[in-house]
């Protein structure tokens, strides 16, 4: 799964007050989607089909408030190694200005979008790593930054990617998978109630962290990536470029991200096939 955190680290001890994260520093952009230009936007131009109905077994709130919890844990355990990159950073400043230019577009592929309490923050780390977990919450890794050396538009990528993941929902659809073959859910069990995959979500724990998604799942995240990077004015050639780069550090230590978003020849084919089907959408925001 995106959710590359893979924080291999014994846990630390409990924070001390001072160190805990809070939400109030947090960057949180709570209904920005909702602030986008009141004309409608163009229909999509990457052909992703529906998403999986499975999801719809784990109830989308619980997943985004145990997301939220589990986000939360995990800045709190970085600001207490002294590892969570300040608001007033360089590359923190950065990543949240092209989050903002991103975001309005995000409604487009999910409603619920324009409510999330959308964060963005740096973790101080060698890890070549970004993730973004249900309901908005993105986290990168200094190492994507630096041993890539990422221009803007390969950055926007990056974020479109993880944010078409949460948007799409594939970790609920990947929750309600697991669950529902962990539990033998019956034909009766989807008619009538949510039985124990309602429930779910709210002990999810790790499990976040350790979902895998499948090659649908990273296909769509590449197009849907693509298109919102290209909506917001981030230039579409540089999907290819960024997965050159990820496959020239193919074999680097910490490539985390590179575990599950193996970066082979299709993959970069399909970003070019698609690349001229946003051009326009670009070429649009810019003049914009």
């Amino acid at each position: 799964m995106c959710l590359l955190c893979d924080l291999k680290s014994p846990a630390p001890e409990t924070p001390r007050p001072e160190h805990v994260w809070s939400a109030r520093r947090a960057f949180v952009l709570a209904g920005t989607a909702a602030a986008a230009a009141s004309a409608l936007p163009v229909a999509a131009q990457v052909n992703v089909g529906e998403g999986s109905t499975l999801r719809k077994l784990v109830p989308a709130d619980e997943l985004e408030n145990a997301a939220g919890q589990q986000y939360g844990q995990m800045m709190a355990e970085a600001s207490a190694k002294k590892l969570l990159m300040p608001d007033g950073h360089p590359q923190v400043q950065r990543l949240r200005t092209i989050a903002r230019r991103i975001i309005p577009h995000s409604a487009q592929w999910n409603s619920r979008a324009s409510q999330w309490k959308w964060e963005v923050n740096l973790i101080q780390s060698t890890q070549i790593n970004a993730f973004c977990m249900p309901g908005g919450k993105i986290a990168f890794y200094t190492g994507i930054l630096e041993k890539l050396s990422l221009t803007d538009d390969e950055t926007a990528m990056i974020m479109g990617h993880e944010m078409a993941h949460a948007l799409r929902e594939h970790a609920r659809s990947r929750v309600a998978k697991s669950n529902a073959t962990g539990i033998g859910l019956s034909i009766a069990a989807q008619l009538l109630g949510l039985g124990q995959l309602g429930d779910v979500a709210a002990n999810l724990g790790t499990q976040l962290l350790t979902l895998k998604f499948s090659r649908e799942d990273e296909t769509e995240a590449d197009l849907v990536g693509l298109e919102l990077a290209a909506r917001s004015g981030y230039q579409p050639r540089a999907s290819v470029s960024l997965w050159q780069k990820m496959a020239a550090n193919g074999g680097g230590s910490g490539a985390s991200f590179l575990s599950t978003h193996p970066s082979g020849p299709d993959r970069i084919r399909e970003l070019e096939a698609n690349v001229p089907k946003v051009q326009g959408l670009y070429e649009q925001a810019r003049k914009g």
